[in-house]
Order: structure tokens, then sequence, then C-alpha cells
């Protein structure tokens, strides 16, 4: 049995006070988003009249509370972003609970939120989203590892533990951006692959997984049985001998379709 954790306690106690306040935590409406934090940071300048409708979704990693008003930092799929909640703004009437309740107490580092506002520069510089209203899309349960960093770009509790990396892969993209980035070059790196050998005539096919005799190396292969077959498959080292039919079968050029591993 998993022994919960303080936080793990207290952001259920969290999730039970949002019901209670007739806030559902898992909404199931679609929040439409028209930009990205990645966009915003490239395309915005000074003064523009850009951006000044722009609704964001994603985590909630950092939140800083100053009484009437907070900034926090949402990630979404590009990248992070600032973003600045005023507490008259988002609760114009006499009910301020939105933000002195949900925002200020009940939101966690983690949770998924939208919001909606518009873009501008802090004082000192920063790019900022001014929030005019936002929504709970998702609350996390458990926390994220904290991977702090000064204003140099220095990393400190980095999220570094190999067997944890390698057992959670989720959280290790959530904290590491670098290793989202590799992801994405590998999923580039395989589409100029497929480019290249689509583009000069070669064939894109499936091979199977399991196979009634393995081949095409000298591995002792994973062993299994198919019930409803009552037979011996095993799982295919290589494909070329699959491929190699397919030559026999008139194809000039063939290739496997990659797979994940």
């Amino acid at each position: 049995m998993h022994q919960l954790s303080e936080q793990e306690i207290n952001r259920r106690e969290n999730l039970k006070k949002l019901a209670l306040m007739g806030i559902d935590a898992y909404p199931s409406d679609t929040f439409e988003v028209n930009a990205t934090a990645e966009e915003i940071k490239a395309n915005f300048k000074a003064g523009d009249t850009s951006y000044q409708q722009v609704n964001l979704a994603g985590r909630m990693m950092s939140q800083r509370i100053m009484g009437k008003a907070s900034f926090a930092e949402l990630m979404d799929g590009t990248g992070r972003i600032q973003f600045y909640v005023n507490r008259d703004e988002i609760c114009p009437g006499e009910d301020k609970a939105m933000y002195n309740e949900v925002f200020k107490k009940l939101l966690d580092l983690g949770d998924f939120i939208g919001i909606k506002g518009y873009a501008f520069y802090t004082q000192t510089g920063e790019l900022t989203i001014h929030v005019t209203e936002f929504k709970l899309l998702s609350k996390a349960l458990r926390p994220l590892p904290v991977v702090k960093t000064d204003d140099d770009g220095n990393t400190y509790d980095a999220f570094t533990d190999a067997e944890q990396r390698y057992r959670m892969r989720y959280v290790d993209m959530v904290v590491n951006p670098q290793v989202r980035k590799v992801f994405r070059q590998r999923t580039q790196m395989y589409n100029s692959i497929r480019k290249y050998l689509n583009e000069r005539g070669y064939l894109e096919v499936e091979t199977p997984i399991l196979q009634p005799l393995y081949g095409g190396a000298a591995a002792r292969p994973f062993k299994t049985h198919h019930n409803t077959l009552d037979m011996t498959l095993y799982m295919r080292i290589a494909n070329e001998l699959y491929l190699k039919r397919l030559i026999v079968g008139g194809y000039d050029g063939v290739y496997a379709r990659i797979m994940n591993g």
C-alpha cells in the first residue's frame, strides 16, 4: 500500500474543499487555447496591440503571493511564461473567494489551469500575462520534484536520480525541459528519415512483433504463448526476415515502421 505523504494528504483536502465550493477539479468541457508561451515570447514586443486576448493552458509551476496581487508561472507544451493575477480584477464583486481561497490556498504547484488575459511587460522587463480570468482544469494530487534556479540560470536540487527518472519519465519531462527537447528532436529525426526514404520510393510497412520463428540475430528472444492459437511465439529481434519477403514479393525498397523502443 502506498503511504500518502503530507503533501498528498493536503492536496486531497484541497480537492474536497474545492468540491464544497462547487468547483469541479476535473471539468469535462473544453478550454479553448489560442496561443502558446513560446509563440508569445517570440512575437510580442512592447507597445504591440497583439496578444491582447490570449488563452493559455498548462501547469502552474511557481507562485508568489503578495497580498491582493500575485505572480505565478505557467508551463505549457512549449515553455514557461509568467502571469499576474489581481484580486479585484478576477473578483470584481463582493465575493473574493476565487482569489482569496481558490488561487491563494487551494491551488497547488503542478495543477493544470487555464488563463485568459493580455500580454505586457512589467517594470523589470519581464514578459507577463495579465490575467482577467482563470479556471482550474485538473487537480494534481501528487507533488512534483522542486527544481530551483537562480537569476543566472543555475539549477539547484535538480531531479537527477537515475532510477526515478527512467521509471517516471513523465515526471522527468515535466521538471527537466531538456528531456522534452530530446523527445521532440527524436521525432523530428524519425520524420526526416521517413521523408528521405519516401521521396526515393521506399514503402513503409509494418512487420509482426510476435513471430513463430525468430531470427536475424543471436540474442535470446522473449518467449510467450498464444492461448487462442495454442502456439508458442517469440518477440522479434530483427525486422529483416519479413522485409526480405517483401523484396521477394516485388517491392524494390521497403523499410519497417519505426516503433517506440
